[in-house]
């Protein structure tokens, strides 16, 4: 029976998921033995008749799970019990040359990197999907003005649009530090116990070329038993870093659905219960559980970096964590990609609320304009600036509109005409670059994109 719901199903892609079940480690593993045997027969480290009943037997799926966990538990060594498991379907004569050379950490590390590169490629599609959707959004509302806020306080317009592509860029460079780290973090050893090349001799690097290769791994420079790990904490952080980017998004989302704002609801499906208590509640749970998972992928960051800092050649103290902080950090990112891109796609904009929105202020989100238009009048910065903050401040404590205390005021009045003042109020004339801004983002996440466009 699952304990934890990452094992019921819960949360990931069936896909994702996978790559991590038990069945599909072993085939990864015994890839990697068929793979280093072919590379080994075909240079003469062994025998070539061995190398070929190797690979025959390792790709026949002859050895089983449930094989390899019985002799596991007479020897407790689970690299052993698969070498023991392969070596029982292979002749007398082939058995001295299975797994030659290597040691475990060799079939473990390797096919360890072999996972995350099949994680990479269930990621980064999602990731390019969902920078689309965004650009997409950001296009459609880039006409449409919206207030921009800092410290949670009213600051100036911005284009709603621009939210969106602030999000997309960041996906675009998402994709880009993946793509850039691949030859860090997925490497392949095949150096046995202290990273010398071992029994191979001479002929270790060229066996390891020729492994790396065919896995679409990188050969690794040098190591000691283990493949260094300052590679794997490279990728925790970077899906760590993945989840914080969708946890700002899945954050604006969760403050823009307030009642106070409404500016974007969530989708809410037919049937779906917000609250047990009050029947009119529409929570954004999708997005508090971006927020939520993001604090557990942020927390195995520490894990992976202290797993980096082994004894000597090395000890076993990462190998125990090492399966649950990977497999969790691919899968959970998984589902955060998915719940993310679910929210956006359906998300509901409340153009008229955010329109409406602007005006709760009374005016006063147009200050940096009217402080700019005393500027170009010939004022010095600090005197507009205190004048207009002094009638800001009279406006709100009255209750008034900014717009009207401006006109009413003596000082105002003597460096600002009526009209001069009237036409800052108006939202569409302050959109400024946001038009450009977003083609540029487009063009960024278009170039981006490319590699996952079907030719």
């Amino acid at each position: 029976m699952p304990i934890l719901p990452i094992d019921s199903g819960r949360y990931g892609s069936k896909e994702i998921r996978g790559i991590f079940e038990e069945e599909r480690r072993l085939l990864y593993e015994i890839e990697f033995e068929a793979t280093v045997a072919s590379a080994q027969g075909q240079i003469g480290v062994i025998p070539s008749y061995a190398s070929k009943e190797i690979v025959k037997i390792a790709r026949s799926h002859a050895v089983s799970l449930n094989r390899v966990k019985e002799l596991e538990s007479i020897s407790d060594h689970d690299t052993a019990a698969l070498v023991e498991a392969l070596g029982e379907k292979c002749s007398s004569r082939t058995k001295p040359w299975i797994h030659y050379g290597l040691t475990s950490s060799d079939v473990v590390d390797t096919s360890t990197s072999m996972q995350i590169r099949d994680v990479f490629t269930i990621i980064e599609p999602k990731v390019s999907r969902l920078a689309t959707i965004l650009i997409n959004r950001a296009t459609a509302y880039r006409t449409l003005p919206a207030v921009g806020r800092t410290h949670g306080q009213h600051a100036s317009i911005i284009a709603f649009g621009l939210k969106f592509a602030v999000w997309a860029v960041e996906m675009a460079k998402h994709i880009e530090r993946m793509e850039e780290s691949k030859k860090r973090i997925l490497r392949c050893k095949t150096l046995g116990v202290v990273g010398t090349g071992s029994l191979m001799g001479e002929s270790a690097l060229t066996v390891q070329e020729l492994v790396a290769e065919k896995l679409g791994l990188a050969p690794i420079e040098a190591a000691t038993q283990v493949i260094p790990r300052e590679g794997y904490a490279e990728m925790q952080f970077l899906i760590a870093l993945l989840g914080s980017t969708l946890d700002k998004i899945a954050i604006e989302i969760r403050n823009l659905q307030r009642t106070e704002l409404a500016e974007v609801t969530e989708p809410f499906r037919q049937g779906q219960i917000g609250s047990s208590a009050v029947p009119v509640k529409r929570n954004p749970i999708k997005s508090e559980r971006v927020s939520s998972i993001a604090r557990i992928l942020r927390s195995l960051v520490g894990v992976s970096m202290e797993n980096i800092s082994l004894w000597h050649e090395r000890d076993l103290s990462n190998s125990a964590n090492e399966r649950f902080t990977i497999p969790m950090s691919a899968i959970l990112v998984d589902e955060m990609l998915n719940l993310t891109t679910k929210v956006i796609s359906e998300l509901q904009i409340n153009k008229d609320r955010i329109t409406s929105n602007i005006g709760i202020t009374k005016g006063q989100i147009y200050s940096e304009f009217v402080l700019e238009a005393l500027l170009k009048k010939g004022i010095p910065r600090t005197m507009a600036y205190k004048e207009i903050q002094r009638v800001a401040f009279i406006a709100l404590q009255n209750g008034k509109n900014f717009l009207e205390v401006l006109i009413e005021d003596p000082w105002v009045a003597k460096r600002l005409r009526d009209d001069e003042l009237r036409i800052l109020i108006d939202p569409k004339i302050h959109l400024a670059a946001s038009s450009r801004i977003i083609d540029k983002a487009a063009s960024l996440v278009k170039e981006t994109n490319r590699k996952f466009t079907p030719s």
